[in-house]
Order: C-alpha cells, then structure tokens, then sequence
C-alpha cells in the first residue's frame, strides 16, 4: 500500500474515535476522566504519527508525479531528436523552434544553432514561396499539407544540386510555447523522386523524374472535362444572371460537389441574394454534362425534365423558393433551409466577397462559417462537410458579382489545390459572364 493511502486509512479511523469520543459527552461527570485521557491520546497520536508522515508522504508523492513527468518528457526529446528522418518544429514564418539532428545533418546548420534561422534559405529561391504558404495554411488550421521541395546545394558539396524533399506538415500546439506550431517532416529517396513530377530533369544533372501516375492522369482528364463542359455552358447560356449562374450549378453539382450555392450581387452593388441552390441525392446521380450543349435547356435557364434533386426553384423576385424546393429524398429540409438563407449570415461568403479572395477549407475548424438553420445548428455540420470551397465571382479586373460555393460530404475525397485552381478559372470565366 502507497504511503498516502496509508494515511488516509489511518485518518478514517481517526474521524470514527473522534465520533465516538464526542457520543461520550452525555456520560455522567464521574466518567469524563477516562474519556478525557482518550481525547488526549488521540491528539498525541496525530502529532506525533500523522503530521509527520502527512508531511513526509505527499510531498513524496507529488515529486514522483513531477519526476515522472520529467522522464516522459525527455523521452520524448530523445525520440524528436533521434528520429532518423529530418523532422523540424516551425513557426508560421517558416523559422525553426526545433530541429533534430537527422534536420541539422540535411540542412548543414550545427546543432545548437539551428533555432531562430529561416527553413526558407536552404531551399532553392523558387521553392520559398510555395514553402512559406503552405506553412502559413498549416498554421491557420486549414488541415496538413505535403509538397516537394528542392535544396541549396551545399558549399561542401556533400548533397547533389536540386535534392528533392518531400515535406509533410501538421499543426502542433506545444506546451508552454504561444500559437501554432507546425511540425514538418522531410522524407528523401525514392519517396520524393517519385513525387517530384515538375519537369525538373533537365536542372537536376540529367535526374529522369518519374511520369505521373494513372490516376493523377485521370483526375486531371475530368478536371479538363469539367472545364470544357462550364465552358460551352457559358456560350449557350441566355444573357441573364440568375440562368447562368444555375447552369453553372448544375454543372459542378455532383460529379464535383454534393452541395453548390451561388450568391449574386444585386444591381448597383447592393447585398448578396441566394439564386440557385443544388444537392442532396448524392454522387449516384452526377450531371453528366449533355445539357451544356442542349440549346433548350440553355434558352429555358434550367432543362424541364431535370430530376428535383438537381433542380433549384426560384420564385419570380430570383430568389430560391424554399417550398418549391422541397422534395421526397430525406434531404429537402436541408435544401430548403439553404435556398431560403440570406447570404449575409455566411462569414465565409462575406469574406469572400469583401476580400475577393477564394476560401479552401479541409475539416472545417468553424462550424459556424457557413451559417446557421433556424434551430442554431450549424449548416457544415447539420450535412456532414468535410471540405469547404467559396470563390469570388469576378473577371480579372472589377468587383466581385457573386459567390459560388461547394461542399463536400462524408467520405468523399477533399478538395485539392488543383481542383481549387480549376474552380478559380471557372469563377472569372462566370464573372466574366455576368458582367452587365
């Protein structure tokens, strides 16, 4: 038994002979004496036995607590330090808190030395700035990021010029140090040649870089798809906003999100109003794209046999009908809280109309930045997203005419930054569009 739970036992049967003790009061004045010597043999027990192993024993306990704690922690410091890859604590300005020795070895700084230098000026200049965003995005919590990088070659020599690295970062919160942190690790080898696929060969001293693979191949094949469709859906479209805006909907809504919303500035800069809202029977039901080219459908603004899934109701003001937008597939609610939602309660479609600037989040940190239904539930949560897309629609030069908004859901893959450029192309190709 601990020592401390020795004490404790001890004091419980302490408590119950001081309780019987003060049952004795109601004793006749002629057996008080003996009660009397008891009392005072308790109290002489406590001072001699209790309090000093009271003192003796907590704060025993309370330094194995603190040593324990000391011998995790440098346990810890021994495995950062012994990993045998180059791992780096950085700050979100790209400077080094901490670098293990594999780091000091790679980067040829001494150990030591290496806290409080830019990670930055070991890379090659044209690697920097990419580094330092991606680092930044870490540190703002938009989820963990990875890209290849290139080194300085060193004055000794001992790396070949233009060495790939991989680097993989994670936001990190260490204890007893103020903000994020991001905790990157730097793979070499075979890992980062094979995802170095930028066309470096020729500065690489004649290094063959591997082609990239099927399924990158694939993916880009249906962004280029998915460009050209938006893009003969703008030709044929009438020259009205809110039917551009819902083709273009229709458009991405499935085969490229679960949810799209778009958002119009009213005329002379007034505020943003919902048009168009799509979504809510899944990817079994993508657009496949014939309607692009369907005059129709493009005359009409919205093809009429269009399943009520795809199709987004609107009342004669433009605005989304609520009602009419409801349909039998469990998700109605959800689409008619969006349609009938004043853009005004998004943050994130605010900012992105104020700044002008695209949003790309991954496991949203604020669920509240796309608004609230009714009850006060937070839309991103109340549909699952996952990923969180908002761009500005505008050419590129002029003000921002609207908002377009995509959403991905449960298990589906998150947005990628090359999705997300292709996005941005399609936004000023729609603010192209609907310029008056």
């Amino acid at each position: 038994m601990a020592e401390g739970e020795r004490v404790t036992a001890e004091l419980t049967d302490f408590r119950r002979r001081v309780d019987e003790l003060r049952a004795a009061r109601a004793l006749p004045s002629t057996e008080r004496l003996s009660v009397l010597d008891a009392a005072l043999l308790e109290l002489q027990h406590v001072v001699d036995v209790i309090l000093p192993r009271l003192e003796r024993g907590l704060p025993g306990e309370r330094d194995n607590g603190a040593r324990r704690a000391a011998d995790e922690q440098q346990l810890l410091r021994a495995l950062f330090q012994r990993m045998p890859y180059a791992v780096a604590l950085l700050g979100p300005d790209t400077v080094i808190r901490r670098l293990n020795f594999a780091g000091t070895r790679l980067f040829g700084m001494r150990a030591g030395y290496a806290a409080g230098r830019p990670l930055t000026a070991s890379l090659a200049p044209e690697e920097r700035a990419a580094f330092r965003s991606q680092v930044a995005a870490v540190s703002r919590n938009e989820g963990d990021r990875s890209l290849v990088v290139r080194l300085l070659p060193p004055p000794d020599g001992a790396r070949r010029e233009g060495e790939s690295l991989r680097a993989t970062m994670t936001a990190l919160r260490p204890r007893g140090e103020t903000g994020t942190s991001v905790l990157t690790v730097f793979l070499t080898g075979p890992e980062a040649l094979a995802a170095d696929r930028g066309g470096r060969s020729g500065r690489g001293g004649g290094r063959a870089t591997m082609p990239p693979g099927l399924a990158e191949l694939t993916r880009t094949t249906e962004l280029m798809d998915l460009l050209d469709d938006m893009t003969m859906t703008l030709l044929e479209a009438p020259r009205d906003p809110i039917a551009i805006l819902d083709q273009a909907c229709r458009v991405l809504r499935g085969r490229f999100a679960d949810w799209v919303t778009a958002d119009l500035v009213t005329r002379g800069g007034g505020p943003l109003v919902r048009v168009a809202v799509y979504g809510g029977a899944g990817r079994d039901a993508p657009y496949d794209g014939d309607d692009a080219y369907d005059e129709d459908a493009a005359d009409e603004g919205a093809a009429p046999d269009a399943p009520a899934d795809r199709r987004c109701a609107t009342a004669p003001s433009g605005r989304p009908d609520a009602r009419a937008a409801q349909a039998p597939d469990g998700t109605d609610t959800l689409r008619a809280t969006l349609a009938s939602q004043l853009p005004g309660d998004c943050p994130v479609v605010i900012e992105a109309a104020r700044a002008g600037n695209a949003h790309l989040q991954v496991r949203p940190e604020d669920l509240g930045a796309f608004g609230h239904d009714a009850d006060g539930v937070p839309i991103l949560a109340r549909a699952g997203v996952t990923s969180l897309l908002c761009v500005p629609l505008r050419a590129r030069s002029g003000p921002v005419r609207g908002v377009l908004t995509l959403l991905r859901t449960g298990g589906r893959r998150a947005f990628s930054m090359a999705e997300a450029g292709t996005v941005d192309r399609m936004a000023r190709h729609l603010g192209r569009a609907l310029r008056p």
